[in-house]
This record gives structure tokens, C-alpha cells and sequence, in this order.
């Protein structure tokens, strides 16, 4: 059996004694009457987002009454405590196994009860609700706050018998378990000069770091194994910042993204070599040096620089000079201006680590929230834009806005994000920002240029980015014959990206088969495992099987959009048109701002006939996001159908506005023109389509039809 952290204690009495206070230590731990109790009887009943409690106690035990919107009331007699400061929340137990961290979390230092989800009011039965799938422990805290854990999940009965060593964070979670020789060795005893240490990353900063980032990252698990001297890619596809709601498009952290992505995106930790230790004392958990004066920040930045590990000398600041404000003001702390902290659960304040250039500028333009302006409130961006210019100059005209204003393009569906993004790609040094190019240029896979820089990137010494190029290549004709060598990738993540999109082509008793197929298994408890599995069902033919487990997701969780859209494109594959399209509109009024959805639940009536939905729901399209030409266009298309020409035309310019370099759309456009009997500006489209698209035969026929006398 693994040892438990108090075994190591005898020998590392300063280490224990450093360690067992810290967040790591408290992680999670049993309720303890004697010195949790006293939280209990700060209220009688506490109320806060919608939620409702009563206080009370049972047996020498802390209970607390649940008093629900419908009347209802349910007893919880909590068994754990998880976290520890800023806030901890009681954990009961549940149905099958489970334990769920009530909403109701305690404030240690105001010595108060609040609501983790603010004023959201979610409710019994949705996914996000702390009785729901959505804050499971099993699933969702226990792997980051157990020791030795193991979900040990049973899809038959759909319950858990998780096991673990030990709560919290223990030695072995990050150390290893140790070997009978190392517990054998004499109370203080030294290690012989060159002797190796006893487990296999110690001394290794690269695997020490992939320890951190275990937990400390917002990633998705492939094994549910890692193990300390693991490579974290080999465990773990870390969430890159593709989606506008989970990062900002400069890489600030936005949704919950914890500190290990934006780390990697950042120059010191992507490029520079720096890591965790640097800064942080693993066993306290505290930074080794006060940020007060900016003695932590100067221990490399103080001239001339210290050495990086990448060879290069890092950039020697003098934080006066540098930042113009006044010694011992915030706008002299490096942590301020390039870590400014975002809350998460309402009352946990967590420092980003991008390290980036606060740029006003990307606020007025796209609404990115930058360190001056979060400071001087007071004043408006305008004040802030002015302010850096006048001290920095051409030196804000950065990489970062470059990269930041390219992506944001490429978030949109822009036409012009497909050269933004191949401008800033040659100078970019940082492996997870080029990762994050290859992903948003996906949709472009087609284009010659893509895929040049996406088969090179194969090759890439880093597996993310392989991953990336994978997800492009991914999309060609030729993709089984070039991605096959990517099944044996040292690296399991992209090993299993290859196989994801080679799965129809794989032998059931394959290697990469089976280790793709117990990454699916390893998320059936959620309903975006289940999502993937029925996917990866699709994509090898099994229709009716993916839909059962489609079904069952949505019935998990009812109210997600990206379910039901999965859902009915799997129903139209399988000819359900009817069935699809009522799963696509249900997704769109789902996602109340959320154009694209809306423009497939407006085809998807279109297919099927039904011509008043699908212009409901393509209008709803383009009044979500005016700039979805495509949805334009298929409206304009719809309307000239039903002989509404004067709807279309309009439809159609929009169209052409939206993406003046898509020749599709004035060549519609001269089409309906033509059958109004306005040949002149029939005869205008038409030119304008062949001066995009000089090879389009049918448009060089329109324009000779219309230019007949």
C-alpha cells in the first residue's frame, strides 16, 4: 500500500512541518466537528444566489437543511471539507457513490457564507447545479484534491467506488510513491556524490513542472494514470485559447483557466525557459522572494539580466524607468500591471500568468480588459491609450497586438483572418500560440499555404503543435496515408488526435484503436464524454448507437446547445431531417448569441421544406452577428426561391458587404438582378465575382448573357 505523508515525516520533519498547513495539505480533508463546527453557527440559515439553507447539527455532526423553490427539504449531513483558503465548501454524499460540494461555500476570513455562482440561481436538474453532473466530485474536484485517486467509475450501474491513499495534496501525489530501499535508508542520511536520486524526474525541472501542471491546468484527461515523471501530453490535452470565452484573444485567462496555459503562452514560460520553481517553494507553496519592491520580478530582471535556461539574458528593467509611476506605488509592481488577478468562485482572486504588455489600446478596439484601465477607473481608455503612448511609443505596436487582433479575426469567421493569421505565424516563437493558429486556421485546411505550414508542423518538436497540425491535415483526402506515421508518435495525445481522425479506417484490434478507445471510456460520466464517444460512433457508421448516447447526454444535460447540435447533425446523417432540424433549432435557442447555430437550424429547415422556419431562423442568424455573410447569403438564396427578389437582392448586398472577397455572392447577386430586368447592375456583380474569380466559368456566361444587346 502507498504510503500516507505522515510516514515521511520522521525523516523530513522541516519539509512536513512546511507543507502541512498549505492549501496542498487542506485540499480536501473530513469534516472535523471541533474545528469546522464553529462555521456552522455563524447563521441559523443562510440565503445567497437563489440558494437556501438551514444550519443546524445532529449528533455531534454539522447538518444542513436544503430548502428548495418547490417546498421541498433535504437534510445533508456534510463528510468533507474541500479547499481551504480563500474558501472551503462542505461536501455530502449522493446517490451511486458520489460526493457534491454544496454552492453554499464559507469565506474563512470574513467568517461568511456565500454563493459560489453568484446571483446565477441555477436549478435542480440542470447539469451546472451543485446536486448535478456538473460539480460532481468524483469527477470534477477529487483528482486535483485526493492523493492516489481513482475515479473507478462503473457505466452499467452509473455510480463510483473511487478509492484514494490520502486526502489533500500529499508527498507521494507529487514525489511518487518511494521504493522499500529509500524507506530503509538511516533517519537524515545523505546521498552519495553522483548517486541518482530515487525517483525518476528529480532533478529534471521539465518533469518537475509537468507535475504542477497535472492540476494546476485547464486541461482534458486521456488516462486518468498520470504519475509524477510523466510527460503531462502524455495524460492531458491542455485547452488552448481558441474560444473567446475561455481566454481572451491576447491569452488572458478569462473563464476558470487556472495558471498552467497561460504560462506556456507567455515569453518567460514558452520560450525562456523559466518554470514554476523560479518563483514558487513547492512545499510552503509561497513565492521565494516578497513581491513588495519587486524583489521576486528583479531576481532575473535587476541588470544585466539573469541567464535563461533558452540562453538568452533576461530583459534588464529598471521598474521606475520602466513604468512611470511613483516607487511603492501599484503602478510600480511588475506583479500588478503584468498579473492582474481575475475572481473566480465570487471570492477567489487568482494572478494571471502571461505576463503580458497591458495594452488600452485592445480595449477601446475589442473590448480586452488591460491593467491601466482596471487601475485608473476613473478615467477613460482614451487617457490610458494616450498614457502609453507617450511613454512607450512604437514599442506598443508589439507582437501581441499583431498575433491578438489575427485571431480575433479568426474567432469571427473574417474572410481576412486567413492572412492575418499566415502574417504573424513566421515570427511567432512560442509553441502553444502557433498551436493556437494551426486550430483556428482549421477551417481553411483547403487553403495551399495552411496546408504547407500544417505538414511541416507534423514535424515540430513540440506536441502540441503536432496535435494542431494533426486537427489540419486531419481535413485533406490524403490524410490516412500522411497522418498513419502520427499513430506512433512518441507522444499520446497525438497519437490519439491521429486516430481520432483516422477512426474509421482503423483495425478494431489495433494498437491505436484500443488506446482511443479507452480514452473515450475514461469520460463516460459526463455528458461531453459521452458526446465523444457517439461521435467517434458516427464517424465509423454506427448511427442509432451514437444516438442512444446522445440521447442519454441530453437528458444530463438538457440545456446544453453543443449536445443537441451534435445530436441533429447525427440525425441527419442517419436522413432524420425532421428530427434534426427540431435538435439544431433547440440548439440555437439555446445559445441565445450564437449565429452559426441559428444559420444550421435555418438550412436544416430549408432541406425539409419548411421555408418560413428556415428564414426565421436565418434572419435570427444574421441579427445575432451581422458579419455571418454565409447566413446572408443562404437567406438571399431562400427568398429569391420564393421569388422575393427585392428581399434577396437586399440579402445578397449585405452578403457581399460582409465579405467583399467571396465571389459567390455577386454572382448570386447578378443572377436575381437579372431576373428583376436590371441587366446594368446584373452586369456589375457579375464583373465584380470574375475580378474575385477569374476561373468560374459560369460567371464569365452570366456576364456574356447580360452584356448581349
Amino acid at each position: 500500500m502507498a504510503q500516507k505523508s505522515a510516514s515521511c515525516r520522521e525523516c523530513h520533519e522541516e519539509i512536513f512541518r512546511a507543507w502541512e498547513g498549505t492549501d496542498h495539505a487542506l485540499a480536501n480533508r473530513p469534516l472535523d466537528p471541533a474545528r469546522h463546527g464553529a462555521a456552522f453557527a455563524v447563521a441559523v440559515e443562510i440565503v445567497d444566489g437563489g440558494a437556501r439553507f438551514t444550519l443546524g447539527s445532529r449528533n455531534g455532526r454539522p447538518t444542513m437543511t436544503e430548502k428548495r423553490t418547490d417546498g421541498t427539504r433535504r437534510e445533508h449531513a456534510p463528510d468533507f471539507i474541500l479547499g481551504a483558503k480563500p474558501l472551503w465548501q462542505p461536501l455530502v454524499a449522493a446517490p451511486g457513490g458520489r460526493w457534491q460540494p454544496t454552492d453554499m461555500a464559507f469565506d474563512v476570513k470574513r467568517g461568511e457564507w456565500f454563493n459560489v455562482f453568484g446571483a446565477e440561481n441555477r436549478q435542480p436538474g440542470e447539469w451546472g447545479h451543485w446536486t448535478g453532473r456538473g460539480m460532481n466530485w468524483n469527477s470534477m474536484c477529487a483528482p486535483c484534491h485526493m492523493t492516489g485517486y481513482r475515479k473507478n467509475y462503473d457505466p452499467a450501474t452509473d455510480s463510483y467506488r473511487s478509492s484514494w491513499v490520502e486526502h489533500g495534496v500529499g508527498c507521494i501525489q507529487c514525489h511518487g510513491a518511494m521504493p522499500d530501499e529509500h524507506r530503509l535508508l538511516p533517519k537524515n542520511a545523505t546521498r552519495p556524490a553522483g548517486a541518482p536520486m530515487p525517483a525518476p524526474f528529480f532533478g529534471d525541472r521539465t518533469k518537475w513542472i509537468q507535475v504542477c501542471a497535472s492540476c494546476h491546468a485547464r486541461g482534458e484527461p486521456l488516462t486518468g494514470d498520470f504519475q509524477p515523471g510523466y510527460l503531462y501530453a502524455d495524460h492531458y490535452r491542455l485547452v488552448l485559447p481558441v474560444d473567446p470565452h475561455t481566454y481572451y484573444p491576447d491569452g488572458q485567462q478569462r473563464d476558470e483557466d487556472f495558471t498552467w496555459t497561460s504560462f506556456r503562452l507567455s515569453r518567460m514560460g514558452g520560450h525562456g525557459g523559466v518554470t514554476c520553481f523560479d518563483c514558487h517553494d513547492p512545499h510552503t507553496t509561497k513565492t521565494f522572494l516578497p513581491i513588495d519592491q519587486n524583489q521576486l520580478c528583479l531576481q532575473c530582471h535587476a541588470t544585466p539580466g539573469r541567464l535563461q535556461p533558452n540562453g538568452a539574458r533576461a530583459a534588464p528593467i529598471d521598474p521606475l524607468a520602466h513604468s512611470h509611476h511613483k516607487e511603492g506605488s501599484t503602478g510600480n509592481s511588475c506583479v500588478a500591471c503584468h498579473m492582474p488577478t481575475t475572481n473566480y468562485m465570487q471570492r477567489a482572486p487568482r494572478h494571471d500568468h502571461g505576463f503580458l504588455i497591458p495594452d488600452p489600446l485592445l480595449n477601446r478596439e475589442l473590448g480586452i480588459p488591460d491593467a491601466c484601465s482596471r487601475c485608473h477607473t476613473d478615467k477613460p481608455v482614451e487617457w490610458s491609450i494616450e498614457a502609453a503612448e507617450k511613454w512607450y511609443g512604437d514599442r506598443m505596436s508589439t507582437r501581441q497586438r499583431r498575433r491578438t487582433r489575427a485571431i480575433v479575426a479568426a474567432q469571427a469567421g473574417r474572410p481576412e483572418a486567413v492572412e492575418a493569421l499566415l502574417s504573424v505565424w513566421p515570427t511567432e516563437e512560442v509553441a502553444v500560440w502557433r498551436a493556437t493558429m494551426l486550430e483556428l486556421l482549421v477551417g481553411a485546411a483547403n487553403d495551399a499555404r495552411v496546408a504547407t505550414i500544417a505538414r511541416a508542423a507534423l514535424r515540430d518538436a513540440d506536441s502540441l503543435v503536432r496535435s494542431a497540425a494533426v486537427r489540419v491535415v486531419g481535413r485533406s483526402s490524403d490524410a490516412p496515408a500522411v497522418l498513419t506515421p502520427l499513430l506512433s508518435d512518441p507522444v499520446r495525445s497525438v497519437r490519439l488526435d491521429a486516430a481520432w481522425a483516422l477512426s474509421r479506417e482503423l483495425p478494431a484490434d489495433s494498437a491505436a484503436r484500443r488506446e482511443l478507445d479507452a480514452y473515450l471510456a475514461l469520460g463516460v460520466d459526463q455528458p461531453g464524454g459521452l458526446a465523444l464517444l457517439a461521435q467517434d460512433l458516427a464517424n465509423r457508421g454506427q448511427l442509432s448507437e451514437a444516438e442512444a448516447h446522445l440521447t442519454k447526454a441530453i437528458e444530463w444535460d438538457a440545456n446544453s446547445p453543443g449536445l443537441r447540435q451534435t445530436l441533429g447533425l447525427v440525425l441527419a446523417s442517419a436522413g432524420k431531417m425532421d428530427a434534426a432540424a427540431a435538435q439544431l433549432a433547440r440548439a440555437a435557442d439555446l445559445a441565445p448569441h450564437d449565429g452559426e447555430l441559428a444559420q444550421s437550424a435555418g438550412l436544416a429547415f430549408a432541406e425539409i421544406g419548411r421555408t418560413a422556419d428556415a428564414e426565421r431562423y436565418l434572419r435570427l442568424a444574421v441579427a445575432r452577428v451581422p458579419s455571418l455573410h454565409r447566413a446572408w447569403y443562404n437567406l438571399g438564396l431562400l427568398l429569391a426561391q420564393q421569388r422575393r427578389t427585392l428581399d434577396a437582392i437586399e440579402a445578397l448586398n449585405a452578403a457581399e458587404k460582409a465579405a467583399p472577397a467571396i465571389a459567390d455572392y455577386p454572382h448570386a447577386l447578378a443572377t436575381v438582378l437579372l431576373q428583376t430586368g436590371d441587366r446594368r447592375g446584373a452586369q456589375a456583380a457579375a464583373a465584380r465575382a470574375l475580378a474575385i474569380d477569374p476561373s468560374r466559368d459560369d460567371t464569365r456566361q452570366l456576364l456574356r448573357l447580360v452584356s448581349q444587346p
